[in-house]
């Protein structure tokens, strides 16, 4: 299925976040790093990046860039500028982003700063969270209230009949929330059109849901799984699945989705045929390596498990991109504990990603993929003041992305090494 194409509302959504951001955008430039523009354009050396009024208004080798009087000047000789980073699969469920009108807004923007700002991203999609969390955490930003990337979300996931995720039943309890669970096809569609029409950009189906023993692995309907996949397309939205093993892959696949989430070791290698009908289909992957080596680590799983299911993760990602199909960048940080991004690098380095697709992934195209790419993804006159100052150049290591100084979303500096630790946060009213 081709990737749907944004709405007039949706288009008007990003309009509206925009306003709230830029209002506190300063007139900044960066000057005297190598800029990467665009994975695939050659670097500026000793260039200079303009922004005034959260856009990008002049860029190019700073011989050729004047400057008018006024504007901060950051000095980054020595350092290296790219467009900011996507992150296209993280979670906001932990403290304090549950029920974020009743936080204070200076540990939002705190905890959105050194969760995620602080590794380069402007932009979040958030692929599944606790009902209305991130949109009422959005509409504090749009208020000027909370600092931090542009949201997107999918609000509450789809999950199959009897298939809670054994992981997130004590968080439902809880918190109380109503099930995600979806039992026929009219439920399916009405769920997804109310969560749209409330403001998601998108559904995430788990068309693999891991509910422990003895079942294992709890597959949807596909029948629901294209009921939710054709109201999201109707509403011009994504749709993500969570696939987990071969027979989840299959549903993903056959009812339409756009991106898979993750992707799945235990159902074995990927051929070149099969990654052919992913690219023909146009269905893009979310690596999140870091979680399968983390998480099982974590539970204690033997080192020789760990291995094979990195090893096999990364062959899907090796073929993905062999075969020409789209990857995007992303962590599912926020269900793991782990929001530092060298290990995600590296191991897409070692999966066959040179610096240029990894860029791709972070940048370019997450923008293509969410139907932003004329506003953000790459530093170019007219586009948003996204980006992001490393210290070292991913030419010579992957992970030198992960090596961030500053992070600047629509001209507005939301993270910096170099400030106290609470300094963005501070300024923030409740």
């Amino acid at each position: 299925m081709p990737i749907v194409c944004q709405t007039l509302r949706a288009i008007a959504g990003v309009a509206l976040m925009l306003v709230g951001t830029t209002a506190a955008a300063q007139d900044l430039a960066v000057v005297g790093a190598r800029v990467y523009p665009t994975p695939e354009a050659a670097p500026i050396e000793d260039g200079t990046v303009w922004i005034r009024d959260g856009r990008v208004a002049a860029i190019g080798p700073r011989s050729s860039v004047k400057l008018p009087a006024g504007v901060r000047v950051i000095d980054a000789r020595g350092r290296i500028v790219t467009a900011g980073f996507w992150n296209s699969h993280i979670h906001l469920i932990q403290p304090p982003f549950h029920a974020p009108d009743e936080q204070a807004a200076a540990a939002l923007t705190d905890a959105l700063r050194e969760r995620f700002s602080r590794w380069g991203f402007t932009t979040l999609f958030d692929t599944g969270s606790l009902p209305g969390d991130v949109r009422a955490l959005r509409a504090r930003m749009v208020r000027g209230q909370v600092v931090g990337p542009q949201l997107l979300t999918v609000d509450m996931p789809f999950f199959p009949e009897h298939g809670t995720p054994i992981y997130v039943r004590e968080l439902w309890q809880q918190t109380k929330t109503p099930s995600g669970e979806v039992a026929s096809v009219a439920q399916a569609r009405a769920r997804a059109a109310a969560q749209i029409e409330a403001g998601a950009d998108g559904v995430k189906l788990f068309t693999g849901a891991i509910v422990g023993p003895p079942q294992g692995v709890v597959p949807m309907s596909k029948d629901i799984a294209a009921a939710t996949v054709a109201e999201a397309h109707a509403h011009g939205k994504p749709a993500f699945a969570h696939p987990t093993d071969k027979a989840g892959l299959d549903v993903a696949i056959e009812s339409g989705v756009d991106v898979l989430a993750h992707p799945a070791p235990e159902s074995g290698e990927w051929s070149p045929e099969f990654v052919a009908r992913l690219k023909a289909d146009d269905v893009a992957l979310v690596p999140t390596l870091t979680l399968f080596d983390s998480e099982l680590r974590h539970e204690g799983v033997p080192e020789a498990v760990v291995q094979r299911f990195v090893s096999n993760a990364q062959q899907q990602v090796r073929a993905m991109v062999q075969g020409g199909g789209q990857v995007l960048f992303g962590t599912d940080a926020g269900f793991t504990d782990v929001y530092d991004t060298h290990l995600e690098y590296k191991l897409m380095s070692a999966a066959g990603m040179d610096w240029r697709q990894i860029l791709a992934s972070l940048t370019t195209a997450p923008a293509q993929r969410f139907g932003q790419s004329s506003q953000r993804g790459r530093l170019a006159v007219g586009y948003a003041g996204d980006l992001v100052v490393l210290g070292s150049d991913p030419q010579r290591t992957a992970d030198a992305y992960g090596d961030v100084r500053m992070t600047v979303r629509d001209g507005r500096v939301i993270y910096d090494a170099t400030a106290p630790a609470a300094s963005a946060g501070s300024s923030a009213g409740h």
